[in-house]
């Protein structure tokens, strides 16, 4: 049943901005990565950043590596010749091939014809890496720790040479715009060391007083020519000692302490960069230490301090966490990880996508570890599930403000894609395929069994609408949202077919993300209408009707998307009890395939749940169960955090659980960051990829708090291991973000504060008491309503608050 909001609503007086910040914990949960021991390897070193430039911190005691990088560090140029001219004629004779039951000939025409040829795509690459050697006097060293603070996001080095103690720290500044390294010993004039580089990019070196300057351009021919010219700056300011600047260092010696700022700039959508990168450092190097620190946390406190959770006390919580990580390994549960790895998540995201960031998180995030880029997928905006798990925990995890550069990055594909829908497709609108990368890439990619996907751009612009589902911020809507989502779905309109035996409505030729099908004997990936894209269409023409009303505009094109919607096929059921993945009902080639796209409609869209549709809920389930127990399953980091969110649409806790456990166990490495293991998509190695940490984060939070069906429902998917805990600052659809806490799986407490005026419904769960009601301290008396739901209005900055008496 669906839920109606006019049975009940209360007048609450609004609570001023001071009181929206109370939680229901007083003494939040502090998590940090921490180890005894310098990182030997990448994978093992710590991640910093402010959303533009990354660091990679080995915490080296005699020779220290800082694995350096700027987001907009890519090759690769624009190319007017990226895709071949088809149009619509073309196309339809093409389709007819399909319509006729000739697939075997369609599928070779595709390839012939609609795969795109990127000649310079290009690929995101690392710049290189700080190095700093260092003298000590005669001494063992000893109490050696490295600790990443979540909490300030900075990390911190301390060790002991004979009776010296030596502590840095390291931080990415987003108000300053630089990595910031601080170093002091307990000793005065103890600090002897070198400042070098070793870059990865040909650069020109200057050093001159107490700075390295460098410069060049990307180049890497393994991804087409052309790339971005680079320029950066090291500099360093002491209490004491001497700096000299020598041919490719410079030296400190005799030193009690040393603050050292490093920035990178390209000229990617910045004439001016070369200024910029001089007068951040001398800037940054101009402002005392502690004044750089306290603008770094209360920048990064003011988005990382919204959200606070706690799962649990474990038996683990007091080790280093390569010895936790290698505990889980061997096959314990360890839920103070649970938490810690969804704090990590916010931690990264943070890192990797901030307002002011010139593109959004890659492939890898912010970071580069020179081996994603060497592969034949290169480190770029994979759009067929990747670049939109970068996204997932952005809402609900309360940081919809980084957001901001993938929005920005989407309004720039829609431009370009106008081109390839027009060239290809006869189209109006835009369209983007499978891959895409800063250079205004939006055809197929030059394999159309895997790059052929023109719904990759209605996938990547829904997350467009499910912000303003959690903000209802309307000048967002109107100004940045709806033209996008509008100009897609014209795409959809004009693109869209009329299949000739049923009637239908039909997108294609496409192909369901990465995945083939037999027919007569061969393997085949190209076909009309499937499930994916049936579902995107359908997602794309309510999101668009339903903002057009909001805004009260283009009526008559309402109308048509209205019309058009009538015409779709329905999600389908095949002969294996699964959601049918083609529009036929196909045998799978590859039934260990990783992709499982044809279930969309579960997670993250909510055509398919076991409220409104149990049948094909069930039928969902039942996909899954296949996959997973299919000979080979070619599980990888983000395909095994969707079976997080996955299982928490289906409210199955256990296996939501046991998916959280294995993403951990199987897809992390030390430094708590996911991998693509080694054999799957053609890598000779493990490959640290950034989605599994958000999509991971994104179904933790999942499991504890839903909003998709038009109600609030607390702990959908607990598992037993969580059964006492409480969050803080967590954000549901409609405005609102939730605090709650529980005992033995019993609420115990529940806050809800809008951000946003609205009407809110929240189910009741029935292992609950009935809760009080109260309003600034005031009890609220209820008439309580026979279908289970509470329903209240709130107004921007009001909230209620539920104790549940047992």
């Amino acid at each position: 049943m669906k839920p109606r909001y006019s049975l009940l609503s209360f007048l609450i007086i609004a609570l001023s901005v001071a009181n929206i910040q109370n939680s229901i914990s007083q003494n939040p949960q502090s998590y940090s990565l921490w180890y005894e021991q310098p990182a030997d390897e990448w994978m093992k070193s710590i991640p910093l950043g402010n959303g533009r430039i990354g660091a990679m911190v080995f915490g080296g005691v005699e020779d220290e590596t800082v694995a350096l990088n700027e987001i907009t560090m890519w090759s690769g140029q624009p190319d007017k010749f990226q895709e071949r001219p088809l149009g619509k004629e073309m196309l339809n004779d093409i389709r007819q091939l399909f319509f006729d039951g000739k697939y075997s000939e369609g599928n070779r025409v595709v390839s012939e014809f609609m795969a795109g040829v990127p000649h310079s795509f290009g690929s995101h690459v690392p710049a290189g890496d700080l190095k700093m050697k260092f003298y000590y006097p005669t001494g063992n060293v000893s109490n050696y720790k490295r600790e990443l603070s979540l909490d300030n996001a900075i990390n911190t080095v301390i060790y002991k040479v004979g009776n010296v103690e030596y502590i840095r720290e390291y931080f990415c500044s987003n108000p300053d715009d630089a990595l910031i390294i601080r170093l002091t010993a307990s000793k005065s004039k103890a600090l002897k060391f070198d400042i070098s580089l070793d870059m990865l990019r040909e650069s020109v070196f200057n050093t001159i007083d107490n700075s390295i300057e460098f410069s060049g351009k990307v180049s890497f021919p393994k991804q087409g020519p052309g790339g971005v010219n680079f320029m950066g700056k090291v500099s360093v300011s002491t209490k004491d000692g001497k700096v000299s600047a020598l041919k490719d260092k410079v030296s400190i010696d005799g030193a009690t302490s040393a603050t050292i700022v490093v920035d990178i700039r390209t000229d990617y959508s910045n004439s001016q960069y070369k200024d910029d990168c001089l007068q951040t450092v001398s800037k940054a190097l101009a402002q005392d230490y502690t004044t750089l620190k306290n603008k770094h946390i209360k920048d990064y406190s003011n988005l990382y301090k919204r959200v606070d959770l706690f799962l649990g006390k474990s038996d683990f919580d007091n080790l280093p966490t390569d010895k936790r990580w290698e505990r889980v390994k061997a096959g314990n549960n360890d839920i103070g990880m649970d938490a810690l790895f969804f704090q990590y998540a916010r931690y990264l995201q943070i890192a990797a996508s901030r307002e002011n960031s010139p593109l959004p998180a890659n492939l890898q995030g912010l970071w580069n570890d020179n081996l994603a880029c060497n592969m034949g997928w290169t480190n770029d905006y994979h759009l067929d599930i990747n670049t939109q798990q970068n996204y997932w925990l952005s809402n609900i995890g309360n940081l919809h403000e980084t957001n901001v550069p993938l929005f920005d990055y989407i309004q720039n594909l829609s431009v370009h894609g106008q081109k390839t829908a027009g060239n290809t497709y006869g189209a109006r609108g835009w369209v983007v395929n499978t891959i895409a990368n800063v250079w205004g890439y939006t055809p197929s990619g030059q394999g159309v069994n895997w790059g052929l996907f023109p719904l990759a751009s209605t996938w990547i612009a829904s997350h467009l609408w499910t912000h303003y589902n959690y903000t209802l911020d309307k000048d967002f809507l109107r100004n940045k949202a709806y033209p996008i989502l509008k100009s897609n779905a014209e795409f959809l309109i004009d693109y869209m077919v009329q299949d000739p035996k049923t009637g239908y409505l039909m997108t294609g030729p496409s192909t369901s993300p990465e995945n083939a099908f037999s027919y007569n004997g061969e393997v085949l990936s190209i076909s009309m209408m499937p499930a994916c894209d049936r579902q995107l269409v359908y997602e794309a023409f309510t999101s668009c009707i339903a903002a057009s009303e909001i805004l009260a505009i283009d009526e008559s094109f309402r109308e048509e998307m209205k019309t058009a919607l009538k015409k779709l096929p329905p999600i389908m059921i095949g002969k294996n009890g699964g959601i049918q993945e083609w529009f036929e009902d196909f045998d799978e080639a590859q039934p260990n395939h990783r992709h499982t796209t044809h279930l969309l409609a579960l997670f993250p869209f909510s055509q398919i749940s076991p409220v409104k549709t149990p049948e094909l809920a069930a039928a969902a389930r039942k996909t899954i169960e296949l996959r997973l127990a299919a000979s080979g399953w070619e599980d990888v980091e983000w395909s095994r955090a969707n079976m997080i969110c996955l299982y928490a649409r289906l409210f199955d806790a256990d296996k939501a659980y046991e998916s959280v456990v294995q993403l951990q166990r199987e897809f992390t490495r030390e430094n708590l960051l996911t991998i693509s293991p080694e054999g799957i998509a053609g890598a000779p190695y493990d490959i640290f990829i950034y989605d599994g940490n958000e999509a991971g984060g994104a179904g933790i939070a999942e499991m504890l708090i839903q909003s998709h069906e038009g109600y609030i429902e607390f702990l959908p998917a607990l598992p037993q291991q969580w059964n006492t805990g409480y969050f803080n600052g967590l954000c549901v659809r409609g405005g609102a973000e939730v605090d709650l806490s529980w005992e033995n799986g019993n609420i115990k407490k529940a806050r809800i504060v809008a951000i946003a005026d609205n009407n809110f419904v929240l189910k009741l769960r029935k292992v609950d008491n009935i809760p009080s009601f109260y309003q600034n301290g005031k009890q609220i008396m209820y008439k309580q309503e026979g279908d289970g739901y509470l329903r209240f209005a709130l107004a921007k900055g009001e909230e209620v608050e539920l104790i549940y008496n047992r």
